[in-house]
């Protein structure tokens, strides 16, 4: 097993990880730039306001974007899995 390949894996992780958590990431983020600019318009500071829609995009996110989230893991764990041979060099 080479550098390049140990790199190559690695690279492609990292990736399937942000792949993965950019939905729940993207959604929390306008949820929370929303109430955030709710807040500034009616000035309210209520600093635990922001959490419960938040939590509630993300729980959606999370039913919504389920079957993608696992599918996507599921191959890049079949394509890990199906390299072990060549990758050990056996």
């Amino acid at each position: 097993m080479s550098e390049a390949e140990i790199i190559t894996i690695a690279q492609e992780a990292i990736y399937t990880g942000i792949l993965i958590a950019a939905p729940m990431l993207g959604l929390g983020l306008i949820v929370g730039l929303l109430v955030a600019i709710f807040q500034a318009t009616t000035q309210i500071n209520e600093q635990t306001l922001v959490f419960i829609p938040k939590i509630l995009a993300v729980a959606m996110a999370l039913i919504i974007f389920g079957p993608w989230i696992m599918k996507t893991i599921t191959e890049f764990t079949t394509r890990l899995y199906n390299t072990i041979n060549t990758l050990a060099g056996l």
